[in-house]
């Protein structure tokens, strides 16, 4: 059965603690019930490990670990999407979240609605993925297997580890296989928007996922560059 989306578990973590209090005092009266809290990264890789969120909110300045360190170490164990915070707003910052596994930014001082309208938008994505509306269930390529109920890949049956970002874009190009798709429909179906000015940060997944899936990825077999038009999926 599909849990609603309010039935989900988020964990906050922030070492400020008016802000910990303020975005879970928001999220319960928006219907969010299961909410847990961490101040520290220590203590927040402790409670992804335990709590089992369905998404994680996370402040890239923590007093021990930072966000990035605390995502990276997350991701050795769960897919859970990860929403950062940080007062930084260059896009080198920004790069560097997607890289450690990160799967969206937001700069502070943030609004209340718009975090509220991209917790929402990644739960339904999350929920989307667990359970697809499509008949493919999975789909293999060479010595992979994408499990589409899963949302897992293989490779010879082994786990591939593969960010939540990571997967969809690969999930998006199969379902679309043989079709050029633009960076900014995979921004559109993956993260749900446009990132005005922020179109490398497709290339900088795609880049990840290559080398994850690709023998050779300055000669990519399945995902393949459209020079000025996107990507496409040869499978």
């Amino acid at each position: 059965m599909i849990k609603q989306t309010y039935d989900k578990k988020i964990l906050i973590v922030d070492d400020d603690l008016s802000i910990l209090t303020m975005v879970e005092t928001v999220l319960k009266k928006e219907g969010y019930t299961h909410v847990r809290k961490a101040a520290n990264g220590e203590g927040a890789v402790s409670a992804a490990s335990d709590f089992h969120p369905d998404l994680v909110i996370l402040d890239v300045m923590l007093p021990d670990l930072d966000g990035y360190e605390v995502c990276r170490q997350i991701r050795q164990f769960s897919m859970v999407p990860i929403l950062f915070l940080s007062a930084r707003s260059d896009e080198a910052d920004r790069l560097v979240s997607y890289a450690s596994g990160g799967d969206e930014y937001m700069t502070k001082p943030f609004s209340i609605r718009e975090l509220l309208a991209k917790i929402g938008a990644i739960l339904r994505r999350q929920q989307y993925y667990q359970h697809p509306d499509g008949a493919l269930k999975t789909y293999q390529f060479g010595s992979f297997t994408l499990d589409l109920e899963k949302q897992m890949l293989f490779q010879n049956g082994k786990y591939v580890n593969l960010t939540a970002k990571e997967y969809g874009i690969l999930e998006y190009l199969v379902r679309n296989k043989n079709i050029t798709v633009s960076k900014d429909q995979i921004l559109a179906h993956v993260w749900e928007t446009a990132y005005e000015g922020y179109d490398n940060t497709v290339m900088v997944h795609i880049r990840h996922l290559r080398k994850k899936i690709e023998e050779n990825p300055a000669r990519p077999v399945y995902i393949k560059t459209v020079k000025g038009r996107g990507y496409v999926f040869e499978g």
